[in-house]
């Protein structure tokens, strides 16, 4: 088990690398620090000492891979590739093209982040596993029938439909919680529970789906007609022995979530006024913020790949076999 995952964290560096290194070509070599000065400070009337002054105070007048004017070790660390994008390894993110401290306002919006993505990422699953249990239950039925018309149907709405409906009937109309705005502490509650539910139910139509065909390929399988002829019940079957054996493509659906879990819902945050990493990401990009947007993009590729290493983890305590490869 141990080789096992230290293999799958030797595979996490060159991937990290990759990514900074396609980040870095794209911000420094096809967007080069002037393209960015001509954007913040505008295309017309700049002048050149506009310019100069604007990536001195950034750091971006630096040369990009070799300083030759440099002394020593001073050749490979004056460069923009090791300030802006190296650094990044040791989580030195720097400051913000607008002077603020990276490391510190993700510091700060991580919290409403999770306040509301890990709530609903939990109530989610739970929720979901659930409908397609009892979909798989009443399998060939009319109820299982109409049950997957439901969910198209909700997979088929936009997120913005639910966002704006919930804030119409819930916050506008029966004045239930507030349709935006965010406080500290148990205050947050408040502010929290419509977006939760929204995020609940937008995603009950893909995730019952999804969850019903994993039950479903599992229900067909020999082990479950020797259960059922062991005179098991249907509901132990499905519990005892369908969910058990379903856990591994189970925790594959979930990769893809833990990254928000931290980055925030883009949409969700921006509609909701919630100051978390996904609001911030979408106020670095209509600011034209560079240094956030890279910051952004390389803090949701490790923990994409932490929420790897952590479903591998989880492969091993649910599959004896990944183990004992």
């Amino acid at each position: 088990m141990t080789a096992y995952l230290v293999r799958r964290l030797l595979y996490a560096i060159p991937i990290l690398i990759g990514v900074n290194l396609i980040t870095f070509t794209l911000f420094f070599v096809v967007n080069t620090p002037d393209d960015m000065a001509h954007l913040h400070l505008g295309v017309k009337h700049v002048t050149p000492e506009a310019i100069v002054n604007w990536k001195r105070e950034r750091g971006y007048d630096q040369p990009l891979v070799y300083n030759a004017g440099g002394e020593g070790i001073a050749k490979l660390t004056e460069t923009i590739l090791f300030n802006k994008s190296i650094s990044l390894f040791a989580f030195r993110f720097g400051a913000s093209d607008t002077g603020r401290d990276i490391g510190y306002d993700i510091r700060q919006r991580m919290w409403p982040s999770l306040a509301i993505a890990l709530p609903t990422f939990l109530v989610g699953i739970l929720v979901n596993i659930t409908f397609a249990m009892l979909l798989a239950f009443f399998r060939a039925t009319y109820i299982d029938v109409w049950g997957v018309v439901l969910c198209v149907i909700m997979m088929s709405i936009s997120t913005l439909f639910y966002i704006i409906a919930g804030q119409y009937l819930i916050g506008k109309l029966w004045h239930l919680v507030p349709i935006s705005g965010y406080d500290t502490g148990v205050d947050a509650i408040k502010f929290l529970v419509l977006p939760v539910l929204i995020g609940v139910v937008h995603g009950i139509g893909s995730g019952t789906r999804w969850y019903r065909t994993i039950f479903l390929e599992e229900i067909n399988k020999d082990y479950v007609r020797t259960a059922r002829a062991k005179g098991l019940s249907e509901l132990r079957v499905l519990f005892r022995h369908v969910l058990q054996n379903a856990l591994i493509p189970i925790l594959t659906g979930a990769v893809v979530v833990i990254p928000s879990l931290f980055m925030g819902s883009l949409i969700m945050e921006a509609f909701f006024g919630i100051p978390g990493l996904g609001s911030y990401t979408i106020n670095a990009i209509n600011q034209q913020d560079f240094a956030v947007v890279r910051a952004m993009v390389f803090l949701g590729a490790v923990l994409y790949i932490l929420g790897l290493i952590m479903t591998d983890i989880a492969y091993t305590l649910a599959d004896p076999r990944v183990r004992f490869e």
